[in-house]
């Protein structure tokens, strides 16, 4: 859903740097007085824990953001959401290194499936694009890379801490690093508006603390490599939106896309379900 609210905040003049500023800070002012108040024991945290949380806050959060945001500037919104999915793959080969999690056939298929899907729902085969510079698709894929690292950081703490206190303190460590290089508070008098405040409010409180908090709280619930693989229904639930909200029809591609995706998903519950028992 983050594309409903990013493109309002772009119209009322904000940078991409800017609306992640404000997406991460806005989700920090929300986060800890909600916590001091209701829990204050989830809160506390071990100081040498710091790293993963500023790992998952600056080093994927704010970088992924950036990445991700360029590559639409510099192209468009398919290859960067086409670019930025390869984060599951990241995440599979990098789980396999530091937590030793197999790399079995099912999983294999199921990002081969991911892969193909995502690039099939938005559309880059059959128009594909030749414009694409060397450096843009470094970009892209860099977006992907950070984006998997949240599933890698997030996962040696994930155990240990409540996924609330996971999201606030990575998007505390986030404001830290990011707000002052962002130009968010020489437009005060623009987050006055109407329109500014309920974008604001749906990327915050919508596309940022429910999605991270549900997202951690599946990493404590299975492997890294399985949570990255479910998260790639994002593309169709986008797809899905642009065409209740914006008329946008869904092409024999984009179809075989979405089935791609959601047979990668089945597949991979289905496994899962099955060790299980």
């Amino acid at each position: 859903m983050i594309g409903l609210f990013v493109q309002g905040l772009y119209k009322e003049g904000f940078t991409p740097i800017d609306v992640v500023a404000l997406r991460v800070y806005g989700s920090a002012l929300v986060l800890f007085p909600f916590l001091a108040i209701c829990k204050p024991n989830l809160l506390k945290i071990q100081l040498r824990d710091l790293f993963f949380f500023a790992g998952c806050g600056i080093v994927s959060i704010v970088f992924f953001n950036l990445c991700f945001f360029t590559v639409i500037e510099r192209s468009s919104n398919s290859l960067a959401v086409v670019l930025l999915y390869t984060g599951p793959v990241f995440v599979v080969l990098l789980s396999r290194v530091f937590f030793k999690e197999p790399l079995t056939g099912g999983k294999s298929v199921a990002l081969f499936l991911t892969v193909i899907g995502c690039i099939l729902a938005v559309g880059l085969i059959p128009a594909g694009d030749s414009h694409m510079s060397a450096l843009t698709v470094l970009i892209g894929l860099l977006s992907g890379f950070f984006y998997a690292l949240y599933s890698i950081f997030g996962k040696f703490i994930a155990g240990r801490y409540h996924s609330v206190t996971i999201t606030a303190y990575s998007m505390l460590t986030a404001s830290l690093f990011i707000v002052p290089m962002s130009g968010l508070f020489q437009k005060t008098s623009q987050l006055a508006h109407v329109g500014v405040l309920l974008n604001s409010a749906g990327l915050v409180l919508l596309s940022t603390i429910f999605a991270y908090i549900l997202y951690t709280a599946g990493l404590s619930k299975m492997e890294s490599g399985r949570a990255a693989i479910l998260a790639t229904t994002e593309p169709v639930v986008a797809i899905f939106i642009g065409m209740l909200v914006f008329g946008d029809a869904l092409t024999v591609w984009q179809t075989a896309g979405v089935v791609c995706i959601l047979s990668a998903v089945l597949f991979t519950i289905e496994r899962r379900l099955t060790r299980t028992a």
